[in-house]
């Protein structure tokens, strides 16, 4: 439990809240600095849990200082958070979590308010409990999401909003994809049973299923030889929804990481191509198919335009669109404070290109399944209804009960049967 260790979660904070890098970006970069594993996975375990509590430690940090650092002293606030994040919600006893914390100051080039630092985190074990209680009294501090979002919810789900915020702020299960070209789903749970290892299969998927515990997936059983994927139970009904069958032409738009194109070929011997407009990101996408043992056209290209298409129709489209990802902040707590508002806008007009480049590829009879892991209606059904409305040659394929081009697709929000927030609609191209 070191000084460095703190230091380089100071940094994953400032590259995550004040540059606007991802949480999946800056974590590796910081996790390279330290050697051993345990500091890693700690390191992993302190910045997720800042995220997700920041607006209140950030609340905290108020009623504790007069004015928040700025400019070269920046990094020190959110090493502040992150020292508060471990005298709340850590089992760091507390000299260790001050002491570390204290001794990080001058790595970060600031040895100069060690004082400070020391001074704050003292405070804030001296007041205990009672300083996040006035920090709560802003309701909205309580909930851990910023207004925007906070609203958004409120209008979209008047009955729910409030469990989706609490779902977000929980940790998800660790979800499984059993490879049904290599064994049946009871066969491979019954694996992880000789192992000790307690698994939950979901009824509502054929391959799903989800950890009782968190474990390491490079020491499951046959996952180096491709028996098991990790994806959530929600991105799961992805090729299930898309039914591909043997033979066909099919694309799966913005494809990286893989996980969906995969399922796709697990399901059908098809003709897949996989687009994602970052080459770097297709990186993942060879790797995971190759660990399954399995072959994909793999191209670098962007879905709203067709420069990369060599004018044969597909069968079939996923289109997991670029979207807010407001449905998965659990697992993403960065998200939260990485969108605005106004990205939705942006976000909308987006897919609404790509959904209309993507139907000219598709073969007249043909299925176009639309997908994001948002919970905003702007992003979903009211993107798909809108695209009815202009897209005469379009037929809803209902998924749900009670579906229209008014109310078209199927909206899964967090927490519901331990699954990621996600959406799907199911279009057909009229012969």
């Amino acid at each position: 439990m070191s000084a460095k260790l703190r230091a380089q979660g100071a940094k994953v904070l400032s590259a995550v809240l004040d540059e606007g890098r991802s949480l999946s970006e800056a974590l590796p970069q910081a996790q390279q600095a330290l050697s051993n594993p345990k500091d890693k996975a700690l390191l992993q375990a302190l910045c997720f849990g800042a995220l997700r509590q920041y607006r209140l430690l950030d609340a905290a940090l108020k009623l504790l200082m007069q004015k928040p650092l700025k400019g070269k002293t920046r990094v020190l606030q959110h090493l502040l958070a992150l020292g508060l994040y471990q005298l709340y919600f850590s089992r760091i006893p507390a000299h260790a979590a001050v002491g570390e914390t204290v001794a990080a100051a001058p790595l970060l080039g600031q040895a100069k308010l060690k004082g400070l630092v020391n001074g704050v985190l003292r405070n804030a074990e001296r007041q205990g409990t009672e300083l996040l209680d006035k920090a709560c009294k802003n309701q909205a501090v309580a909930t851990l999401h910023p207004d925007w979002l906070i609203e958004r919810l409120k209008k979209a789900y008047p009955q729910q909003w409030r469990a989706v915020l609490e779902a977000n702020n929980q940790q998800a299960p660790l979800w499984l994809r059993n490879n049904s070209r290599q064994q049946s789903r009871p066969d491979y749970l019954a694996k992880l049973s000789n192992s000790a290892i307690e698994a939950v299969s979901e009824d509502s998927l054929t391959n799903g299923f989800y950890l009782a515990e968190a474990q390491d997936v490079t020491a499951l059983p046959g996952f180096a030889d491709g028996s098991v994927s990790v994806q959530d139970g929600a991105a799961q009904f992805a090729a299930e929804l898309l039914a591909p069958q043997d033979g066909e032409r099919i694309l799966d738009a913005c494809a990286a990481p893989g996980g969906k194109t995969a399922h796709i070929l697990e399901l059908a011997d098809a003709e897949v191509l996989a687009l994602d407009v970052s080459e770097s990101r297709l990186q993942r996408v060879t790797e995971n198919l190759s660990r399954l043992k399995l072959q994909a056209d793999v191209v670098a290209g962007d879905a709203a335009s067709r420069d990369w298409w060599d004018g044969k129709a597909f069968d079939r489209i996923l289109l997991d669109a670029p979207c807010s990802a407001t449905g998965v902040i659990r697992r993403h707590p960065d998200i939260r404070w990485l969108r605005r508002d106004q990205d939705i806008n942006e976000l909308s007009k987006l897919q609404a290109r790509i959904l209309d480049n993507c139907w000219a590829m598709l073969k007249p009879g043909g299925t176009l399944l639309y997908a994001t892991c948002s919970v905003l209606p702007q992003e979903n059904k009211e993107q798909i209804s809108a695209f009815l409305a202009r897209t005469k040659d379009a037929e809803l394929r209902p998924i749900v009960a009670g579906e229209s081009e008014q109310q078209p697709g199927w909206q899964l929000l967090p927490g519901d049967n331990k699954m990621d927030g996600f959406f799907y609609a199911r279009v057909l191209k009229k012969p």
